[in-house]
């Protein structure tokens, strides 16, 4: 039986709101050629361009990306088979040819053409994979065009279904990753507390350049960093994790100062993708007692500390030395710091003062800035996670929004009254 042509319908004409030009590659043996005219009028304002392919050989040579849709008849014969012998019991054999035109044809709208009546066989290309069937005892023109239409159109929502579902699986996978990366304090056995906030500049990332670790070695110092690789993207997140984990490494074998600064130069000299980008550090490492630490800065801003009773303060900063990446055989002078008894050491990245202030945004934060908002901080009674929560917080609304800046900010207490509390740990 021919497989009608699609004419033009005044009434499915009313449905279209455009017109479109698509392309229908047809799979049939029927030797009358059903299909000849090149450029065939369809329903709805679409108009239907039809290409013809006797078997599965001639199919692939003319399967191109201008195809929007094949019409498949089930029961094409295979080899030297002719229809006459499969007397339409396609079956399994007709399944099988649609699955190898779909594993061909993976882009393209699929229309299985079955025999009359043989409902079984056309639910069952759907459940395989077809867009639609069609029978042929029920085909018209009228039929064809929409089924044509909607079997594009299905396609199309189903692949950017596909496509939204692997977006949200990589970015499922993606979050787990960068969460696995994020530090875990090592600090057993340590009075101090430790907490900490990091919000990555780039848009739906947990991971940014910005980077910072805290692990006590076994004679009882406690070692802390904190880290800023240039630039904001995925390279810089990568690069920043291995710089990290270069850190733990050489810290728990006994480096620090300056040995341990100029193997990550090494390190980050090997692992940099050019030899513009740089990272800014600060290491401090606290005395077993608690109460005296060595600080060492290549290009990074210097810690805050605020003792009991007493307001917060920048550490000495004059002694510092370059970015790492930006000298060859540089030095990174180690100095020590009186802590006192009871304090509170603040670390950050630069994200925190370099957002602006003021209405016209003219200004940045800035280290004094930042200096006086965490003393009205203090003042409030603010400590630990709550300081680190509403100074993120109130640099992003001085800012007018959000920060475009990696930021990293990490806090470590001692206190002294209360040394048997458990070590706390946050990050997010």
């Amino acid at each position: 039986m021919p497989v009608p042509v699609p004419q033009h319908d005044a009434d499915a004409a009313a449905e279209a709101s455009h017109d479109a030009v698509l392309t229908l590659l047809v799979i049939e043996d029927d030797p009358a050629g059903t299909f000849t005219a090149p450029e065939l009028p369809a329903a709805a304002g679409t108009r239907v361009r039809v290409r013809t392919a006797r078997n599965l050989t001639e199919a692939e040579r003319l399967l191109t990306d201008d195809v929007d849709c094949i019409l498949l008849d089930l029961s094409l014969p295979t080899g030297s088979e002719t229809r006459a012998a499969r007397s339409g019991a396609a079956g399994a054999d007709g399944l099988a040819t649609l699955e190898h035109v779909l594993r061909i044809a993976p882009r393209h709208a699929v229309l299985a053409l079955t025999a009359e009546n043989d409902t079984e066989l056309a639910a069952a290309a759907v459940r395989v994979g077809a867009q639609d069937y069609l029978c042929r005892d029920e085909l018209d023109g009228r039929l064809l065009s929409r089924a044509i239409r909607y079997a594009v159109e299905r396609k199309r929502a189903d692949v950017a279904q596909r496509r939204l579902t692997e977006s949200t699986l990589r970015a499922q996978e993606n979050a787990r990753l960068e969460r696995g990366l994020l530090p875990t304090p090592l600090l057993e056995g340590s009075d101090l507390r430790f907490a900490a906030r990091y919000r990555p500049g780039r848009s739906r990332a947990l991971l940014g350049g910005d980077f910072y670790d805290t692990v006590r070695t076994p004679d009882g110092t406690v070692h802390v960093m904190i880290g800023d690789v240039c630039g904001h993207g995925p390279d810089e997140a990568a690069l920043g994790v291995e710089l990290r984990i270069a850190w733990r490494a050489l810290t728990l074998a006994g480096l620090c100062g300056d040995e341990l600064l100029a193997t990550l130069q090494q390190v980050l000299e090997h692992e940099r993708e050019s030899e513009e980008i740089f990272a800014t550090l600060c290491t401090v490492d606290i005395t077993p007692d608690g109460r005296n630490a060595g600080l060492c800065l290549a290009g990074h801003p210097a810690p805050l500390l605020a003792r009991h009773g007493q307001g917060a303060r920048l550490l000495p900063y004059e002694d510092g030395g370059p970015a790492l990446g930006l000298l060859p055989h540089a030095r990174w002078p180690r100095r020590q710091v009186e802590l006192g008894s009871d304090w509170s050491l603040m670390l950050y990245t630069d994200g925190l003062i370099e957002g602006r202030v003021g209405q016209d945004g003219g200004q940045r934060l800035g280290q004094d800035g930042m200096v006086a908002m965490i003393n009205r901080q203090l003042a409030e009674g603010l400590t630990g996670e709550d300081l680190l929560e509403a100074a993120v917080a109130q640099v992003r609304e001085l800012n007018g929004g959000e920060l475009t800046d990696d930021v990293a900010v990490l806090l470590l207490d001692r206190d002294v009254e209360n040394a048997r509390l458990p070590v706390t740990a946050s990050s997010r």
